[in-house]
């Protein structure tokens, strides 16, 4: 800012102490530009919304107005006040830093556990009686829900979980738990 603009806001300060709404309203929609400005420089990692330090700057402005002294400039004392309200903003932010998810979700994706060919697959299934091994592969392998393969097949969702569980269990007896994982061939896993 130059010193013409301190001087206007100066001189729209001291009118809005005597009593001038509308100089008040321009002193604070041109000062909120001006710590809008200052706040982004100064945060440099996220965590902190600059606007919300604006807003706080603002209503610290109008709290303690009756404060600054009329024969000062006063913009050291708005930055002052900017200033400190983003000290506090980062002392309620603390030591965490806030990320959105979404920028690292690919870094975490969930692996999965086991994989097994579809040769493997195939075998297993093979050894089950046909109604286990289309309850087995519409679950385990193709991803359906519980009640998606009840609907699918004309059965009680009950039935698809008895069916589901002895096939699983005749695999895991017949090729033992370790080769298929403890969650059945590990594909996709069981949904309910």
């Amino acid at each position: 800012m130059t010193g013409k603009d301190e001087a206007e806001l100066s001189r729209l300060m001291r009118a809005a102490i005597a009593g001038d709404e509308r100089a008040y309203a321009d002193f604070l929609r041109r000062t909120a530009a001006v710590v809008r400005g200052f706040i982004r420089r100064k945060i440099v990692q996220g965590g902190v919304d600059p606007e919300d330090v604006v807003q706080e700057t603002l209503l610290a402005i109008h709290v303690k107005r009756h404060t600054w002294r009329q024969d000062l400039p006063v913009l050291p004392w708005v930055y002052a006040i900017a200033r400190f309200k983003l000290i506090d903003a980062f002392r309620r932010r603390g030591r965490r830093v806030e990320i959105e998810i979404d920028e690292i979700a690919e870094t975490f994706a969930e692996p999965e556990a086991e994989t097994v060919s579809e040769r493997d697959i195939n075998r297993a299934l093979d050894g089950l009686p046909p109604g286990q091994r289309s309850v087995v592969s519409s679950v385990s392998v193709e991803g359906r829900s519980i009640g998606e393969t009840a609907v699918k097949f004309g059965i009680s969702e009950t039935a698809v979980r008895v069916s589901l569980h002895r096939g699983l269990a005749a695999i895991a007896k017949r090729f033992g738990a370790k080769q298929f994982g403890a969650r059945g061939f590990g594909v996709r896993g069981f949904r309910r």
